[in-house]
């Protein structure tokens, strides 16, 4: 027997005064998934994690997760889920093994001592368990965090934008520890804006400025986006990146380092357009496979912002 999806929601509605945040939104995680969550700034990410796990009501919609409604059944659901906001919210003039304490007392853990023993051990924070919190840099904040969520032992973990601010060793580790919980079944929605983080993503959801626009694997989402990118290169880059500008074909100009990527949909165009700017200016073109960056900057350009 097949296992129900983690989180089925449908046609989830959520305004604010005369504007909607969240429109019509449907989306389906299956259990022991890591699903990405992006899409840009104020596109409705957060309000619907909220409505996801029983932190806001929605307008319009339904929508099930863990089995539980998400209208009726809140309270359940917030008992088995693990949500780690963006900023970091522990008390910062108290010691990490403090602060566990405090969150085990919160969700009334049955054996709180040695759930807070074995969290630090499996996060690898018992050799910090003294230290003060506000002292962390932000990868152990992070840590900390992390930590907190998944102590009571949920069936679904919510990351805002986790990893905001961390650096990349640090970025690394806490996704590897990602992919070892979500080995032990657990699930996990995770919004970002990290395009490595998003390629380490089972399924990807875009969202923008309240609809969901695009969801599939990293190689499904590229595929269906119908890009052509082409590369130039030598010292006539700043010119050619200058008058390809608006050019047939041309959607998107973006240099990186010595090279300047050309994105579009329409290939023929795009070429003729690359191919006559490389002659004037001296350069070397040649076609490459457009990168899921491309793909999202595409759809950002594309979508209607709904509070201009």
């Amino acid at each position: 027997m097949t296992e129900a999806p983690a989180i089925v929601v449908k046609d989830l509605v959520k305004r604010f005064g005369d504007r909607t945040v969240v429109d019509h939104v449907s989306m389906e995680v299956q259990t022991g998934e890591i699903a990405g969550f992006l899409g840009p700034n104020g596109s409705g990410k957060t309000t619907t994690i909220r409505l996801m796990c029983g932190l806001l009501t929605p307008d319009a919609g339904e929508g099930r997760v863990l089995g539980y409604d998400i209208r009726r059944e809140g309270a359940a659901i917030k008992r088995e889920v693990g949500y780690m906001t963006q900023r970091f919210s522990f008390y910062e003039d108290l010691t990490i093994e403090e602060n566990l304490n405090f969150v085990a007392g919160l969700y009334g853990l049955d054996t709180p001592r040695q759930a807070v023993a074995n969290t630090l051990a499996d996060l690898g924070l018992t050799s910090r368990k003294g230290q003060l919190a506000g002292s962390l840099s932000g990868g152990w904040k992070q840590r900390l965090a992390l930590a907190a969520c998944i102590m009571h032992r949920p069936r679904l973990l919510m990351l805002d934008e986790p990893t905001a601010g961390v650096d990349p060793k640090a970025r690394r580790e806490f996704w590897d520890e990602i992919h070892q919980l979500a080995a032990g079944g657990l699930t996990v929605l995770v919004s970002t804006h990290y395009m490595d983080e998003a390629e380490r993503c089972h399924k990807i959801n875009y969202i923008a400025y309240g609809k969901l626009i695009a969801r599939g694997t990293v190689a499904e989402m590229v595929r269906d986006a119908g890009l052509a990118t082409v590369v130039l290169e030598g010292p006539g880059v700043a010119e050619a990146a200058r008058r390809l500008r608006g050019m047939p074909g041309v959607d998107q100009v973006a240099a990186y380092g010595p090279t300047l990527h050309v994105i579009g949909r329409d290939r023929g165009a795009l070429m003729r357009s690359a191919t006559e700017i490389a002659g004037l200016t001296g350069t070397q073109l040649s076609e490459a496979a457009s990168s899921l960056e491309d793909v999202f900057i595409q759809l950002m350009g594309e979508a209607q912002d709904n509070a201009a």
